[in-house]
C-alpha cells in the first residue's frame, strides 16, 4: 500500500456535510495545507459553502484528482454508499478508506471499493465543536501507519477509542453515535419543566444546559462509579430521591435502556438494507 504517514498527506472526502466540515475545520486549524483536502460534493450550494469557509478545492464528481489521496473519508448517507464507491473505485485503489456511514460493514466497503484497506468509525456531532466521541475499527489489512494517519485525522474533532470487533459498532451507534440526542431530548424536558414552574425559558435553557456540562465534566474528573455520584446528590427524603424515586416509579431507565437496544438494532438492519447488495 503507497499510504504515506506524513503530517500533509492528502486527504479527500466523500462528501460535505457536517461531519466532513468537522474534520476539515480540525485539519485546517492543525496546519494543514488548504491544497490537500479535496471534497466531492454533489450539491452546488454546499460546495460554494465549503469553498468560502475552508478554501478547499471542491467538485462536483469524483475524478482522476482522487488519486492523489492517501485517505479518502467517506462522508455520506448509507443509502447512497455503493452507487458512489462504484463511481469512485478507479480513482482511488492506493488509498486508506475510512467510512462513517452507520451500519454499512467494512466488508461491503471493502467489496464495492475492491480494496481490504478500510476503517469504520462511528462519530457524534459534538465534532462540531471539537468534543466529538468517535470509535473505530479498522479491517485486519490496515497498517499501524494507517490507524496512525486515521488516528491524526480523527482526534481535530474531539475523542476516540479504537474497537477490537467490528460488531461493536452497532453499540457504539446506540450509545454515543445517537447519544447526543439523548441528551438534547432531555434538556428539552429540563427546559419545559423550568418554564412549567416559573422560570423564564432562557434561565430554564441556561440552567438546564449547565447542569449537564457541569456533570458530565464531573464524571470524566472522578475516579468513582457514576452511582455513587449520583447517590451523593440523592438525600433519603430529599428533593432529588423524589425526583428519582418518580423516574424510577416510571421505568425511565428501562424503557432508556429498550431504546438504545432499538437504535443498535436499526443500526444493524441498515447494514443488511443498505450493505448486502452485490
Amino acid at each position: 500500500m503507497t499510504t504515506t504517514t506524513t503530517h500533509h498527506d492528502n486527504i479527500a472526502f466523500v462528501g460535505g456535510g457536517n461531519m466532513a466540515s468537522a474534520m476539515i475545520g480540525g485539519l485546517l486549524k492543525r496546519g494543514a495545507p488548504k491544497g490537500s483536502i479535496q471534497v466531492v460534493e454533489p450539491l452546488a450550494a454546499q460546495r460554494q459553502k465549503l469553498s468560502n469557509q475552508f478554501g478547499v478545492q471542491v467538485q462536483a464528481a469524483p475524478g482522476a484528482q482522487l488519486a492523489s489521496a492517501a485517505l479518502v473519508v467517506w462522508a455520506i448517507k448509507p443509502q447512497i454508499f455503493k452507487d458512489a464507491a462504484l463511481q469512485t473505485r478507479f480513482h482511488t485503489k492506493n488509498a486508506l478508506h475510512l467510512s462513517v456511514a452507520a451500519g454499512i460493514t467494512s466488508s461491503s466497503i471493502a467489496r464495492w471499493l475492491d480494496t481490504d484497506h478500510v476503517v469504520r468509525a462511528m462519530p457524534n456531532t459534538p465534532a462540531l465543536v471539537g468534543k466529538g466521541m468517535t470509535a473505530l475499527y479498522a479491517r485486519p489489512s490496515v497498517s499501524g501507519a494507517g490507524r496512525s494517519l486515521v488516528d491524526r485525522v480523527v482526534k481535530t474533532t474531539g475523542q476516540r477509542i479504537w474497537l477490537d470487533e467490528e460488531a461493536q459498532l452497532d453499540a457504539v451507534t446506540a450509545l454515543s453515535g445517537s447519544g447526543p440526542a439523548y441528551v438534547f431530548y432531555f434538556i428539552e424536558a429540563m427546559i419545559e419543566a423550568g418554564v412549567s414552574m416559573g422560570l423564564k425559558r432562557e434561565q430554564a435553557h441556561q440552567l438546564a444546559v449547565g447542569t449537564f456540562v457541569g456533570a458530565a465534566a464531573l464524571a470524566k474528573a472522578s475516579t468513582e462509579p457514576i452511582e455513587i455520584l449520583r447517590s451523593r446528590v440523592t438525600s433519603k427524603g430529599g428533593t432529588t430521591h423524589a425526583a428519582i424515586s418518580s423516574l424510577e416509579q416510571g421505568k425511565v431507565k428501562a424503557l432508556f435502556i429498550s431504546a438504545m437496544h432499538a437504535a443498535q438494532m436499526r443500526a444493524q438492519a441498515m447494514g443488511d438494507e443498505f450493505g448486502n447488495a452485490d
